[in-house]
């Protein structure tokens, strides 16, 4: 009896195995220091490479938002102002452009933002961000990026962030998004309309 419950589970691991289709989905609430809902913001490894494509979801107040990103690590590189160069458009992650997507329309930094999905592209400044939200949602990298195609753009301030932050991820708190990545974090505020 022992035996065939073994070769049974052993069958049901096999079949679930093969549904993912090799690619490992991990969803964790560690990285994510705020509750939000009753299910908590979620970030799923979506395709295992040296860059993870991740997502992070979750709600604020009665806004769902999604993020799909890259997420590529320090490997002991000068990450600002080096591997990512200050005043220069940046896809905000790695491989395809960080998508972000809201479920109604909203405030960000006080200002408004339909609902959709847009591409979330970003200026990074020693002392100032550009963060930039753009209709093109769905490109790789910024090679294509079309400043005609933005519809918003915010200024920000970096900030410093403890502990170290190995990979870039992103956040979201029960006032906004928060990037993180090696020592600094940059954020900003997201309210319902």
């Amino acid at each position: 009896m022992l035996l065939r419950n073994i070769f049974h589970l052993s069958g049901i691991v096999l079949v679930l195995s093969a549904c993912n289709n090799g690619k490992p989905t991990i969803i964790t609430n560690q990285d994510n220091p705020v509750d939000s809902g009753s299910a908590g913001p979620q970030t799923e490894i979506v395709e295992d490479r040296p860059s993870p494509l991740k997502k992070t979801t979750g709600q604020i107040e009665d806004v769902s938002i999604s993020i799909r990103y890259g997420s590529p690590a320090v490997k002991g590189r000068q990450v600002w102002g080096n591997l990512v160069p200050y005043n220069e458009i940046w896809r905000t992650g790695a491989n395809e452009a960080t998508c972000i997507e809201f479920s109604k329309d909203v405030l960000v930094d006080g200002q408004e933002l339909k609902a959709g999905k847009y591409g979330l592209f970003s200026i990074p400044g020693d002392k100032e961000w550009t963060l930039i939200f753009n209709s093109v949602w769905d490109q790789w990298g910024a090679y294509d990026y079309d400043s005609n195609m933005d519809v918003l753009r915010i200024k920000t301030s970096p900030r410093p962030h403890s502990p170290m932050a190995e990979r870039l991820d992103f956040l979201l708190t029960p006032d906004g998004v928060l990037l993180v990545w090696e020592n600094l974090e940059v954020g900003f505020s997201v309210k319902p309309l």
